[in-house]
């Protein structure tokens, strides 16, 4: 009755503390502006099922795909396995599903396959991150905690699938013995090759099986509670992402409603825009942007894809996609933080534009959305980008001299160029 009461409150502690933390961010994101995306819910579930259930976007690199997948798939699998522990915690049973008879045996067969190709395939990211060294796994913004964040995932998802199977070689090896408790249930195709590495005795065993069972249990809600401080909170976020992820083809910038009032009312003095306050242009802090850019920078699974194809990143300009949503991030999570200590009202004097993310960044970005094709859940850096350049050229008139020369050309000329529009044709003379 004891071990049922304790993990009665470590069930009730970890749930509660993943709902206060998860209300924090839900409070975070809730910063940004309002921002429609209920149209085409039938293309929206499609895009949701196609590329975060699927993966789709993860296949233009076929290794990482596969081990991404079996990782995926073992990991949510396994995890169905939870709900056989939570009853047995609770109700002090042993193995509650066993009445499945044929079906659990090919459960558990099953969920040890998947748990040694989670523990292969992280072990092979281990080495592809701090062996290999691949070169999208580094960069300014990858020092200190995210470098070490993703090791600690990793590191975690080993030591869980090892106390699952450990788990299991003891418990099999109970049964073999006749161990009242731990009736003949289940297949074990892994954690056979384990058991002649256990003792004999059946309280050395019973042991075992137990801290291991523990182990499991604890660290699942150990490892729940920490996704909110984690990259890893993509798990939960890719599917919101994906499905309230932007339709319209790439490239198609949007349109400033405080803009598109001016226009309307200069073509219409009739014209009386639904907000009588003008708005601001573009963005200079997160609550500028939309709530949909803010839940993109707690998606960022930090992968290093969009910065790879990033050609302003690959010609060795200072812009890197993957900190322009880490920057967001880290400047969403301090005005939440200013918010819990100080109100809602408080103002630290600081900004993502300029003290997160520089002027050279944002003007080093073609526009070319090679980082939005390449993100596997469908992030959008560039909105972002875009929106803090809308700020400094219309809020603050301050953009570099070679695009103030093409506004002006534009301005005067009706197009990018100096030529006078008269003179367009001239190329054509002779011809």
């Amino acid at each position: 009755m004891a071990s049922q009461i304790i993990f009665i409150i470590l069930c009730l502690t970890g749930v509660a503390l993943f709902s206060f933390n998860v209300r924090k961010v839900i409070r975070n994101i809730k910063l940004g502006k309002s921002e429609n995306r209920s149209d085409q819910p039938a293309k929206r579930w499609l895009t949701m099922f196609k590329v975060a259930f699927g993966q789709t976007k993860m296949a233009a690199r076929p290794i990482p795909f596969l081990l991404h997948l079996v990782v995926y798939l073992g990991f949510v699998i396994i995890n169905i396995e939870v709900l056989e522990i939570m009853i047995d915690g609770i109700f002090g049973t042993h193995r509650v599903f066993a009445g499945l008879g044929g079906v659990y045996n090919f459960l558990i067969a099953s969920f040890e396959i998947l748990a040694f190709g989670v523990l292969l395939g992280c072990v092979v990211f281990l080495i592809r991150r701090n062996i290999l060294k691949l070169k999208r796994f580094s960069g300014v913004e990858m020092k200190a905690w995210p470098k070490s964040d993703a090791n600690y995932i990793l590191i975690i998802e080993v030591l869980l699938m090892s106390a699952f199977l450990l788990m299991n070689a003891a418990d099999a090896k109970l049964q073999t013995l006749g161990e009242s408790h731990y009736i003949n249930a289940g297949s074990f195709p892994i954690s056979t090759w384990l058991q002649g590495l256990l003792p004999s005795g059946t309280n050395s065993l019973i042991s075992i099986e137990r801290t291991t069972w523990w182990f499991h249990i604890v660290g699942i809600f150990a490892f729940l509670n920490y996704l909110p401080y984690s990259k890893h909170f993509h798990i939960l976020f890719a599917f919101p992402n994906t499905y309230f992820s932007n339709l319209e083809p790439k490239g198609e910038f949007t349109n400033m409603a405080s803009v598109t009032n001016e226009v309307k009312a200069m073509l219409d003095p009739s014209f009386v825009p639904a907000e009588t306050a003008p708005g601001k242009f573009g963005a200079k802090d997160v609550n500028d942007l939309t709530w949909l850019n803010l839940m993109n920078a707690y998606t960022c699974t930090e992968c290093g894809r969009c910065t790879s194809v990033c050609p302003a990143n690959i010609t060795g300009k200072l812009l890197s996609p993957r900190k322009i949503m880490m920057d967001t991030r880290d400047r969403m999570e301090e005005v939440g933080k200013n918010i819990d200590k100080h109100g809602i009202d408080h103002q630290d004097g600081k900004a993502l534009l300029d003290d997160y993310i520089t002027r050279e960044e944002i003007w080093a970005c073609t526009s070319c959305n090679a980082c939005t094709e390449a993100c596997p859940i469908n992030i959008d850096p560039l909105a972002i980008i875009v929106e803090l350049r809308r700020f400094a050229v219309m809020e603050e008139s301050n953009a570099p001299a070679s695009i103030n020369a093409m506004l002006g050309n534009v301005e005067n000329n009706g197009a990018p160029w100096k030529y006078s529009p008269a003179d367009r044709l001239n190329w054509a003379e002779g011809n």
